[in-house]
């Protein structure tokens, strides 16, 4: 007789495999100038994938939290003048602070539902719509078939979409091409200005389709994303030290 725990085993190693026959990330003709070049040299062909789904994990709400930063970020370079769809039951973002980010709310289509299952639908069929650019979706949890059933609704309409789990109860195998992990870091203010500084990350590829997983130091500054190297941290520090 097959215990539960073996049965478990038997479906994630199937799952891996199916995910092992699954075609490569290939660009689609289409460009995303993240300016996350590090980050992109982990993708195949050093680009940011579209017409593909994201999935981001968080634990906790500090961690939920930049991660809606970080997506707003590439979301407001993915939209331009389009239109987006965020679907959720607990919605954890503030509209108007997409500005912060490049992008205009009312070009986002915010669809605020009961149950989980309802947003599952929901963003399935967003992700049909060939006339959004993206989809942002938030629930908990994703099954294996699921996530497969919304990379093939992309792969027919040319939609990126990005899933943000929070604290799910497992992170079990997806079809999803990457997953992510977003943490806050410590913003540095620079001499005396009044403020809170620009938003900074810590920015970990966990998984992703035919690349190579990493982990990097991301912040926003002047409506894009910038990679911190040691010595922009030497630069930040000593104007600090200075301020005090």
């Amino acid at each position: 007789m097959i215990m539960q725990a073996d049965r478990q085993d038997i479906i994630q190693q199937l799952q891996r495999e199916v995910l092992s026959m699954q075609k490569p990330i290939k660009a689609t003709g289409q460009c995303l100038e993240t300016g996350l070049w590090e980050v992109e040299k982990a993708f195949p062909e050093n680009t940011f994938p579209l017409s593909a789904v994201h999935e981001f994990i968080s634990d906790s709400k500090e961690n939920a939290a930049a991660t809606n930063g970080f997506m707003a970020g590439l979301l407001g370079q993915l939209i331009n003048k389009g239109t987006a769809v965020w679907v959720s039951n607990k919605r954890t973002i503030f509209p108007p602070a997409l500005r912060n980010y490049g992008i205009d709310p009312e070009r986002i289509i915010f669809i605020d539902l009961w149950k989980q299952k309802d947003v599952l639908w929901a963003v399935e069929e967003a992700l049909k719509c060939d006339a959004v650019s993206a989809v942002i979706g938030e629930l908990s949890e994703l099954s294996f078939t699921e996530s497969r059933r919304l990379q093939l609704a992309v792969e027919q309409s040319k939609v990126t979409g990005f899933i943000h789990r929070y604290d799910p109860r497992s992170e079990n195998v997806t079809a999803c091409v990457s997953r992510w992990k977003i943490s806050p870091q410590p913003s540095i203010m620079n001499g005396s200005l009044p403020g809170v500084g620009f938003s900074r990350w810590n920015v970990q590829l966990v998984k992703v389709r035919n690349g190579r997983p990493g982990t990097w130091q991301v912040e926003w500054t002047a409506g894009q994303f910038r990679h911190i190297t040691r010595q922009t941290f030497t630069i930040s520090e000593t104007y600090k030290r200075r301020a005090g």
